[in-house]
């Protein structure tokens, strides 16, 4: 196996195995949750780039139903927070 995609698919494991953890348990925190589904989309969606650039071939996840935000709102709020940490000190206003 491809050392990229070895290494993908351990982050990609790991990031399922700690979702599972976090709303297997008996009290489930909406955050966590949240915080450790992205970091399972993020995972997926680089192990399916690493795929893609070895292979050609496409993702398996391409057919999969996207919950959450749609991509322009996403866009925005990223917007938003670039713009966020650029400001300047003296930018702020009391």
């Amino acid at each position: 196996m491809s050392k990229k995609i070895d290494s993908a698919l351990q982050e990609l494991t790991k990031a399922l195995v700690k979702h599972a953890e976090i709303v297997g348990g008996t009290a489930v925190s909406i955050k966590k949750a949240q915080r450790a589904a992205a970091k399972v989309q993020t995972a997926a969606l680089n192990y399916a780039k690493v795929v893609h650039a070895k292979t050609g071939i496409g993702s398996p996840f391409d057919n999969l139903p996207r919950n959450g935000l749609e991509a322009t709102t996403m866009a925005s709020l990223n917007a938003e927070r670039a713009a966020l940490g650029t400001k300047k000190p003296h930018d702020k206003k009391d």
